[in-house]
């Protein structure tokens, strides 16, 4: 049965003219799936009765529960859902402070095979639908708390464009969510294609996954560098106007020996020179099977400060969540192998 949740405004409108309702019934669907917290086509007591049962024999709502949750000694909780390809995805919410951040994911693996990730060692395994990004975050017991989102959970976003560019009108649209745009974050490995048109689409902030600046080097991390190299990726971003309050961000996984040199720095220097940016740097997770290692941390605080006297805005991500299986795709993992946790 087809779900209702995860549809545009458009998209109910159509199928409630196609099935002989009227036309306003879209913008009642669409207040009663994203502004009310209902779980089911009979709760939407605006509409008839035979309308409802007329709707509730073709669609269903079409939400989802997580299955599993680990809480770590930080706060940071990871949920484990289960997809409509009976297969896993996991969805972290991370707080600090005043702020809750939920890390959303959009594939069920991935396809782009990067050495230090534990969802590429999965390999692809389908596409979420819009309904399903979105069902990770309506379907939280914190959802009424979460102040910003974030696209860097299971999956390349821009592997799956249609999908992603679906939730994020539906999280920031006056019919849907309602959300900020600016609270919003959608990182990427650097599909040229797929970041032009989300650039052009949306108004979310931008989050390019680099790891280092050299060729070689990125192409041994992260196998996209030979479809997509990354002085390519720069030069779009470099002719692409931000505006005043949309941001460009780069994440900097640190590995110890190979990426953490004062050469490093100089090169990050001249390749981001005239963009306005910020670097995350990130404490590396171990995950099984890869040589890698994270740097230390006098060296990552030494590479930090070097990168900053460069003029590069550039902070240390607080690692979360490290007793609860903090790498991405671990837990997901564990469960479609049938491990105990």
């Amino acid at each position: 049965m087809d779900t209702l949740f995860g549809k545009t405004l458009d998209e109910l409108t159509t199928l409630a003219v196609e099935l002989g309702l009227p036309k306003f019934t879209g913008k009642q669907l669409a207040e009663w799936l994203y502004k009310k917290d209902v779980t089911s086509i009979d709760e939407m007591t605006n509409l008839s009765k035979k309308s409802r049962e007329l709707l509730a024999s073709k669609y269903e709502v079409g939400l989802i529960s997580p299955t599993r949750v680990q809480e770590s000694v930080d706060g940071t909780k990871k949920y484990l859902f289960p997809t409509i390809q009976d297969k896993f995805i996991e969805t972290a919410m991370i707080p600090d402070a005043d702020r809750k951040t939920v890390c959303v994911s959009s594939q069920v693996g991935c396809k782009m095979g990067c050495l230090f990730c534990m969802t590429a060692k999965q390999g692809f395994q389908g596409q979420l639908s819009s309904g399903e990004i979105i069902n990770q975050i309506r379907s939280l017991p914190e959802r009424h708390e979460i102040t910003n989102i974030v696209y860097m959970g299971m999956g390349e976003p821009f592997d799956n464009l249609e999908q992603v560019l679906k939730s994020l009108e539906i999280l920031t649209s006056d019919w849907g969510f309602a959300m900020s745009p600016r609270r919003i974050t959608v990182s990427t490995v650097g599909i040229i294609p797929g970041m032009l048109t989300f650039l052009d689409r949306s108004e979310a902030h931008l989050a390019v996954s680099l790891h280092t600046p050299f060729d070689e080097e990125r192409r041994k991390l992260m196998p996209v560098q030979i479809a997509y190299p990354l002085k390519d990726v720069i030069r779009e971003i470099k002719s692409w106007d931000f505006g005043r309050q949309r941001r460009v961000s780069f994440e900097y996984i640190v590995f110890k020996g190979m990426n953490d040199t004062p050469q490093h720095v100089k090169e990050l220097a001249r390749l981001l020179d005239g963009i306005k940016c910020r670097i995350n740097l990130i404490r590396f997770h171990p995950i099984p099977g890869t040589p890698l290692e994270g740097t230390d941390e006098q060296t990552l605080r030494q590479f930090k400060d070097l990168l900053n006297d460069k003029g590069i805005l550039t902070t240390i991500r607080a690692s979360r969540g490290q007793d609860i299986y903090a790498a991405c795709g671990l837990l997901s993992t564990k469960e479609l192998l049938g491990e105990k946790l």
